[in-house]
């Protein structure tokens, strides 16, 4: 499908990713990458925590290249940890709008557990912002969370997935509900030309817990 030219990323999702990315790069290296992607109007001066149009979701991508720059070969890695991050501040400051407040995920397998996760982050983003197009795919065994709206790529072109935010914040949200970590693999990616971008849950890391 591609990118909309006009798509918009809400204020209070702007703020979850700032927050999360001063925690994990601190306040030095946060101010520095907003400057680096043209978004230095957030240095020391948050968005409202609210559904308003905060960036264009190009400028959002943006900001994720900018940390993949700043931090060279580690970038990757940072930006992994600042999805995780992102989801924790979301269970923490945002319980209501993922539907997950009172849940009582212990009682369900741990396939469904992770289905219910997945499709409560995909209402949330569609929930927050009209423009979202997000959903859950099952084939076989196999879950896949999937988005043809995705910000981090947006206008960018890579002949590899680039959206290693999404990586973080899946594999925390897997490990939330399911108290294991799980492998998640990109598949397919809107900066290599596919119509979406696709995250596969793959197997069990932590077999032990």
């Amino acid at each position: 499908m591609g990118h909309r030219e006009d798509a918009v990323i809400v204020n209070t999702i702007v703020r979850q990713a700032l927050v999360s990315a001063e925690e994990v790069m601190g306040a030095n290296g946060l101010n520095a990458v907003l400057r680096l992607s043209g978004l230095g109007r957030f240095v020391n001066n948050l968005p409202p925590d609210n559904l308003e149009p905060g960036i264009q979701a190009s400028e959002y991508a943006r900001l994720n290249q900018a940390i993949e720059e700043f931090y060279g070969r580690g970038g990757r890695g940072m930006l992994r940890r600042i999805g995780k991050a992102s989801f924790e501040y979301a269970i923490n400051e945002q319980a209501a709008l993922l539907g997950v407040a009172g849940t009582a995920l212990k009682l369900l397998p741990q396939k469904q557990r992770i289905k219910f996760i997945l499709n409560s982050m995909a209402s949330a983003l569609k929930k927050s912002n009209a423009q979202v197009e997000a959903w859950v795919d099952e084939e076989g065994e196999t879950l896949a969370y999937i988005e043809s709206s995705c910000a981090i790529c947006h206008s960018r072109t890579s002949e590899k997935p680039i959206c290693y935010l999404y990586l973080g914040s899946l594999g925390e949200a897997v490990k939330w509900a399911t108290g294991k970590e799980y492998s998640i693999v990109e598949t397919h990616c809107l900066a290599k030309g596919d119509d979406y971008c696709r995250f596969e849950v793959g197997e069990a890391l932590d077999n032990d817990k």
